[in-house]
This record gives structure tokens, C-alpha cells and sequence, in this order.
């Protein structure tokens, strides 16, 4: 049976996201990545703003939340993560608030954290990303090992 692995990203970064989707199909993996970047795909649209329509109206975050639980399941069902940070605002190995969120909940159920990028010394968040038992591949998709 086919390994699971979700892929858990910034918006900013869904392009790369499908990109290594089709990568790790090719590895022998299955895939979950969050629902925007399919919705991207589809529309041919990447810009994020237009999708992050609580910036606008506050009512709208009932859409967030529905997109972060959907995702937390999608981990649930999966035999590990690949975090995909990619460079972002100028910090090196970006990973915002939700995707450490979606860390943590794979954490917490004991599944692998593989991390696409090193990150940045300056990342406020770097404690609880190598707290977490991240294993870093630097872009190595073979570096994935699932039993």
C-alpha cells in the first residue's frame, strides 16, 4: 500500500507545493495537499489575497477554520508531513503560524515531520520547529523514509 504523506506549506508557497506533488507521485507516494493550492491549480490564479477574503471581512473567518480542520484531517490520515518552506518576505526557510499548527498536530500524533528547506536562524518560530523532531531533507525528496 502506498505511503501518505501530506504536504503542509504558506499560501504563498502553493506553486512549489504542486510542483513537489508530482515529484513524490513519482516516488511512489500518495499525496494530500490543502485545499486552496487544488483551488489554485484550478483557477490558474496564485495570488493569495484573493483567496484571503477574512482580511476584508471579518465574518469570512468560518472559511479558515473550515480550511484548517479540513487539513488537520487530511494529517490524521497520512503516515507523515513534508513541510514546504520556501524563502518568503526575505526569511530563509519561511514557516508562519498554520503551518506550525499543522506540525504540531502531526507531533502530537506521532507522525514524521519532513521539512523541504532549512530555515533561517532568525525565524521566530525556529525553537518549536526543532522541538517538534523536524527532520530537514534540503530539498531531497529521497530523504523521505517511510516503513
Amino acid at each position: 500500500m502506498k505511503k501518505i504523506i501530506t504536504i503542509c506549506a504558506s499560501a504563498s508557497h502553493y506553486k512549489s507545493v504542486l510542483e513537489i506533488e508530482k515529484e513524490l507521485k513519482k516516488l511512489g507516494f500518495k499525496t494530500k495537499i490543502p485545499q486552496t493550492a487544488k483551488t489554485m491549480q484550478r483557477s490558474k490564479n496564485f495570488n493569495v489575497d484573493d483567496y484571503k477574503t477574512w482580511y476584508k471581512d471579518k465574518k469570512d473567518y468560518g472559511k479558515k477554520t473550515k480550511l484548517i480542520l479540513g487539513h488537520f484531517k487530511k494529517i490524521l490520515d497520512s503516515d507523515a508531513i513534508l513541510v514546504v518552506n520556501m524563502n518568503k518576505n526575505g526569511v530563509k526557510g519561511y514557516i508562519g503560524g498554520n503551518t506550525l499548527m499543522e506540525m504540531t498536530i502531526a507531533f502530537h500524533y506521532k507522525k514524521p515531520i519532513y521539512i523541504y528547506c532549512d530555515i533561517s536562524e532568525d525565524l521566530q518560530i525556529k525553537e518549536e520547529v526543532y522541538g517538534l523532531k523536524s527532520k530537514f531533507i534540503k530539498g531531497d525528496l529521497s530523504k523521505i523514509k517511510l516503513g
